[in-house]
């Protein structure tokens, strides 16, 4: 039977693995981003803010005596990988990249939501303090690729009708 903190550190583990997979999704992505330049800005300032939500889960882990998952990031750098290849041989790259992108935003929010939940039945009002902080910076995230689902469709639609011009990225 696992304790409280048993589910809080593992679940911390995972977070940590899914924060490195966002850092090399949102990388592969931003590098190849070529015609939106407000969504290539956008997605460069959130890696920024997943690199300091990296630190902040890896701080929660070695509090409560943990390390981060070695095999756990390793899959969730093979799992963006793949991600990463897939994307570059669609025709319609950036709409596929903003629609995963949202829905990773919400998988994450959720993440933050239970760790939030979990830190205080823990007792750790410090990890619940650096999940909310880090629940903020999501919730923005996916809010942001929301609101420019739209205007971003908009301008791929515009490129990719016209033969002098690359919709793709």
């Amino acid at each position: 039977m696992a304790s409280v903190q048993d589910n809080l550190l593992d679940w911390l583990k995972d977070a940590h693995a899914m924060e490195r997979q966002a850092e090399d999704m949102l990388t592969a992505q931003a590098k190849r981003l070529e015609h939106y330049p407000d969504l290539k800005q956008r997605i460069e300032q959130h890696i920024e803010e997943t690199r300091w939500q990296q630190g902040q889960v890896d701080a929660a882990i070695k509090r409560l005596g943990g390390s981060p998952s070695v095999l756990k990031d390793i899959g969730g750098k093979a799992m963006a990988f793949g991600q990463a290849m897939a994307g570059m041989t669609m025709p319609d790259e950036v709409i596929k990249g903003s629609m995963s992108g949202y829905v990773f935003e919400n998988l994450e929010i959720a993440t933050y939501t239970v760790l939030i939940t979990a830190a205080r039945a823990a007792g750790d009002e410090e990890t619940a303090m650096a999940c909310e902080a880090i629940l903020k910076q999501e919730e923005a995230m996916a809010q942001w690729i929301l609101e420019h689902l739209g205007p971003t469709t908009q301008q791929f639609l515009g490129r990719s009708q016209n033969p002098d011009l690359e919709a793709k990225r």
